[in-house]
C-alpha cells in the first residue's frame, strides 16, 4: 500500500477519503498521525490553499500528500463563504455555527436565487519540492435549503440540496453521495490521472 497523508484534520474529509481510496492501493494517513498542526491557509483561492497544505506535510513528513482545498460558493453571496466556508461565522465555527449564519444570510433570498455548489480541489504532491503536482478539481450544483434536513454528511451537506435526488446532501446514502459529490468527482480525475504519475502510483 502506498502511504498518503492527508493534509487535513478534519475527521469527516479523512473517512471520506479513506473509504474512496482504500481499494486503489493508498493507506490514508492523517497528519496528527505525524503531530502535525494545519498549515495557515494564507491563499486567497481554493488552488493556492490546497498547495499550501499539500507542501507543509511533504516538508514534515518527507510522504507523499494529498491536500483538499473545499467548500460551499453561494451565488447569491457573490461566491461567498467559498475558501472561509470552515469559518463562515468566525475562527473556531462549528458546522451549526456556519449553518446558522448562512441561513442568516440568506434569509431575504428567494428560493429561486440560492442556488450553489460546493468546489473541491486536490492536490497530490510527491515531496515538497514538487515541479508538476497533481491538481484537480470537481464542482457538485445545488441550491440552499430554508432550514437543515438530515442527520448524515458533515458540512453544510444539510442545507445543501441535491436537484438530481430530491433530498438534502445529509440524506444522502454515504455510498452514493461518495459517487457524486464535488469530491467524488474530484477524486476520479485523480485516479485516472495517476496513470502519469508513476512514484504516486
Amino acid at each position: 500500500m502506498q502511504k498518503l497523508v492527508l493534509a487535513s484534520g478534519n475527521r469527516g474529509k479523512l473517512k471520506e477519503f479513506a473509504d474512496l481510496l482504500q481499494n486503489r492501493g493508498f493507506a490514508v494517513h492523517a497528519q496528527s498521525e505525524f503531530g502535525l498542526d494545519s498549515a495557515d491557509e494564507t491563499g486567497l483561492t481554493f488552488v493556492e490553499n490546497a498547495l499550501i497544505k499539500a507542501r507543509h506535510v511533504c516538508q514534515q513528513t518527507g510522504l507523499p500528500a494529498l491536500a483538499d482545498d473545499s467548500g460551499i460558493e453561494v451565488d447569491a453571496l457573490n461566491g461567498a463563504p467559498g475558501i472561509y466556508s470552515a469559518r463562515f461565522a468566525g475562527p473556531n465555527a462549528s458546522d451549526t455555527d456556519n449553518n446558522a449564519k448562512l441561513l442568516q444570510e440568506l434569509a431575504e433570498v428567494p428560493d429561486e436565487l440560492r442556488t450553489a455548489r460546493y468546489h473541491c480541489v486536490l492536490v497530490l504532491m510527491r515531496h515538497a519540492n514538487d515541479p508538476t503536482p497533481l491538481i484537480c478539481q470537481g464542482a457538485w450544483e445545488g441550491r440552499i435549503l430554508r432550514e437543515p434536513v438530515g442527520e448524515g454528511g458533515f458540512g453544510y451537506d444539510p442545507l445543501f440540496f441535491v436537484p438530481t435526488h430530491n433530498c438534502s446532501a445529509a440524506q444522502l446514502d454515504k455510498a452514493e453521495k461518495n459517487r457524486i459529490s464535488h469530491r467524488a468527482i474530484a477524486l476520479q480525475s485523480l485516479l485516472q490521472s495517476l496513470a502519469h504519475f508513476p512514484s504516486a502510483k
